[in-house]
Parts: C-alpha cells; sequence; structure tokens
C-alpha cells in the first residue's frame, strides 16, 4: 500500500535554475518548463511508532499533465502505470492487476503540481519547513474532504552545493510522506534526467494472458499531450 499512496502523492523534480531561499521558490523554479522527468528511488517505510520496515527502490518517468510510471524492482517488483485515465496496479508475484479511475486517484493530490506548480495553492495548503539536513523543505497538506495522506514534505537542495544560494540548478532531494494510519514513508530521489525523451509505451499497459483483473476499465483511454 504505501508505494500506490506515494505514487499518487508522488512529485517529480528536476534541475532548474532558482535564486530565492525559500522552499516555495525552488518548487516554482524546478516545475517551469518541466514537461517530462526520470529518475531513480529509494524508499523506506516507518511505523506509528517510527520503527522501521519494508525498504524498496527502483524507477519512476512522468509525462504530462498526467502520466506517470512508478516501477520498483527490488527486493520485488511491482508497477503502477497511470495512462491518463486509468491507474494499473500490477503486482507479478500475485498474478494480479487492479485498475482505478485515474481522476479519483489523482484528484487533491501532489500529482497535480508535476509541471504546474501554480496548482498547489489550489488543492493544498503550504508552509515553510526551513532547513535541516541541508535542505529547505515545504509541507502539503490537502484541501480535500477526505484527504489521502496527513501531509508531505519535499526536501529541495541546491544540485551543486557550491553554488552557493541555489543559483545553479534545484532537485528535489526527499520526500517524506505521512499516511491517515500514522505510517510515514520516506523516498530519496537520484539521478534526475529533465525533459527526457520517454517512449509512449512506458505509459500504457495491457494485463498479461492469465492474470486477475479487478476493477472497471472504461472503453477509451482518455490521453492528454505534452504542454508546450
Amino acid at each position: 500500500m504505501p508505494n500506490r499512496l506515494l505514487a499518487l502523492c508522488l512529485l517529480c523534480a528536476a534541475a532548474s535554475t532558482a535564486s530565492a531561499e525559500t522552499a516555495r521558490a525552488r518548487l516554482d523554479a524546478f516545475a517551469k518548463g518541466l514537461q517530462t522527468v526520470s529518475a531513480d528511488f529509494e524508499q523506506s517505510v516507518f511505523d506509528p511508532n517510527d520503527q522501521p520496515g519494508k525498504k524498496s527502490s527502483g524507477t519512476l518517468a512522468v509525462q504530462a499533465p498526467k502520466q506517470f510510471r512508478w516501477d520498483v524492482t527490488k527486493p520485488y517488483q511491482q508497477l503502477i502505470v497511470a495512462d491518463g485515465m486509468h491507474v494499473w496496479i500490477y503486482d507479478p508475484d500475485l498474478e494480479q492487476v487492479t485498475v482505478r479511475n485515474q481522476s479519483l486517484e489523482e484528484a487533491h493530490s501532489p500529482l497535480t503540481l508535476l509541471t504546474d506548480a501554480g496548482l498547489l495553492d489550489r488543492d493544498f495548503s503550504a508552509s515553510e519547513q526551513g532547513e535541516r539536513e541541508g535542505l529547505l523543505w515545504l509541507r502539503l497538506k490537502s484541501k480535500a474532504k477526505e484527504p489521502q495522506f496527513e501531509y508531505a514534505d519535499l526536501g529541495l537542495a541546491c544540485a551543486d552545493a557550491a553554488a552557493g544560494a541555489c543559483n545553479g540548478a534545484v532537485v528535489l532531494s526527499r520526500m517524506q510522506f505521512k499516511d491517515t494510519l500514522g505510517n510515514r514513508t520516506e523516498t530519496r530521489f537520484s539521478n534526475w534526467q529533465r525533459n527526457p525523451r520517454l517512449a509512449a509505451e512506458q505509459f500504457s499497459f495491457k494485463p498479461p494472458a492469465g492474470v486477475d483483473v479487478i476493477g472497471e476499465v472504461k472503453p477509451a483511454a482518455e490521453v492528454h499531450p505534452v504542454k508546450d
């Protein structure tokens, strides 16, 4: 479940320019002009008593405005693909695919900020959390009546620490996510690629033969083009 929630709340970042020393300014800076992005991630889950639990790692890819791929490769395999209309969750070990309407998945989630940080004020309350561990932190709380998470903290860093005042590039270094049950998920990102060329096949999914499909599929996908 943490992977599924994190994929919903996933905010991707890539190198971009910024000068103002606030987390919000950095967020606005990396979102500007962002159309596609890819990265590696390492994820750790902690229970409400802050005891460590599962760890996983893999890759992610995102394409504006609302297609993404979250691919867990270790210690097990799990694939989450949003094609613009549906979110597909494939568990090879269980030989099971779960499919849901994407509009429900992404409503009031930080996913909407991937390419347009201006949506932040519409869907979230944001507060500066200051600096710790060399990062500037921004806390997001959903304005939804029934939010799927308590908060998401984004830790933004200068890509070149020697540049000073972030006159160079900015990256999303970490994300800390607390769900409504009190579990905390921490994700560390690396190897960001800004606006890479991504194959269309990365954002489509066809259930393999013989697997159980749980959920309803609409007759036609609604895939939106990349923003100019």
